[in-house]
């Protein structure tokens, strides 16, 4: 990838197209006219469960009967393409969640009805982060960050169709925890370890993971030992902001979520590691996929409050990918073609 010109400086050889940097298994299917055929009928699968679980939320005079089938299919499509994305066992993975779905949806068990609820919400989250591209610029960061929302959102309605019985803040932190340690997995498994960090990026990482304690912490201590004054300075600001805006923005997604998916993106178009970056960005997406797990949500208040947590989180997302992106050293801005990282298409395998 370089070259030595005269007078000992090395440059890029933008001559030398980029490559993917992480092995991949040979295609399963060779026909490429099937592999679009397949491809199709799964968009057209999502369409149809994405239409059937939003009637959970928008009263649009259709039966009730058609909710939980449609939150079934909906988390089946995720698992196929998450376990796709991947490169996992579809003939493992895929057979247990149909048999949840579909048990589920007949039984009506409230064990299994939260089960399957929980399991919507952590593959929508992560594959609404998997699915995204390398973005090099803001116009391609804003587009993954919309792809993202809009798969995420699906996600909220296939768990709002579940209608599941269960307490919001556990089902929340469950979530989170196992969409976390899934994109983990995932990340470690797509080789990028914590070995190839940089200073720059292990920074970036520590900030972040210190920003979310840091704002779990501050939450927890205001809830159990903060002052009364202090208890009800945050509920007169919350009544205010539900009175006058009808929604209130979401500092985990402002903050943390939406911004990491921001950076996460742009890094990658540099370097793997940017994956990392985007471990932070699964925990927007599962408060995102979880916020109408309660019966009681308006969901109005919820569109609301996701609006504004997605207009504030990408403005400072923006700004922290200003900072994230400047050339780290004055030899990479000597170089003459900037380091371009390519990944496979959006719907083919990561490895």
């Amino acid at each position: 990838m370089t070259s030595t010109a005269q007078g000992g400086r090395r440059r890029l050889d933008a001559s030398v197209p980029p490559e993917y940097d992480v092995p991949t298994r040979e295609p399963r299917i060779e026909s490429a006219k099937t592999v679009r055929l397949i491809m199709g009928g799964v968009f057209g699968l999502w369409v149809l469960g994405f239409a059937g679980a939003l009637t959970a939320v928008v009263a649009v005079g259709v039966p009730s009967v058609v909710q939980r089938p449609s939150a079934a299919l909906l988390m089946i499509v995720f698992a196929v393409g998450l376990i796709h994305r991947g490169g996992g066992h579809m003939r493992i993975w895929l057979p247990i969640t149909a048999v949840l779905g579909v048990v589920a949806v007949v039984a009506e068990n409230n064990v299994l009805l939260a089960s399957a609820a929980a399991l919507t919400a952590v593959l929508s989250a992560v594959w609404a982060v998997m699915v995204t591209r390398p973005a090099d610029s803001v116009v391609g960061a804003i587009r993954e960050f919309a792809l993202t929302i809009v798969v995420a959102l699906s996600g909220t309605t296939a768990v709002a169709a579940w209608n599941a019985p269960v307490n919001y803040q556990r089902f929340n932190l469950i979530v989170i925890a196992i969409a976390m340690g899934l994109a983990i997995a995932l990340v470690w498994n797509l080789g990028a370890g914590l070995h190839g960090l940089g200073r720059q990026h292990l920074a970036i990482l520590a900030g972040g993971a210190a920003l979310l304690l840091l704002l779990l912490a501050y939450s927890s201590f205001v809830r159990t030992h903060g002052s009364q004054a202090l208890v009800n300075a945050f509920s007169d600001i919350v009544t205010w902001m539900r009175q006058n805006f009808e929604g209130v923005p979401r500092p985990v997604e402002v903050f943390i979520g939406f911004p990491a998916l921001i950076v996460g993106v742009s890094l990658r178009s540099k370097r793997r590691e940017g994956w990392w970056v985007l471990v932070f960005a699964v925990i927007g997406t599962a408060v995102l996929s979880t916020s109408l797990v309660t019966p009681g949500a308006f969901p109005s208040y919820i569109g609301l409050s996701t609006l504004y947590s997605a207009v504030l989180g990408l403005a400072v997302g923006l700004v922290a990918r200003h900072y994230a992106m400047r050339q780290g050293s004055a030899r990479a801005a000597r170089a003459i073609e900037e380091i371009v990282r390519v990944e496979p298409p959006r719907f083919a395998p990561l490895k």
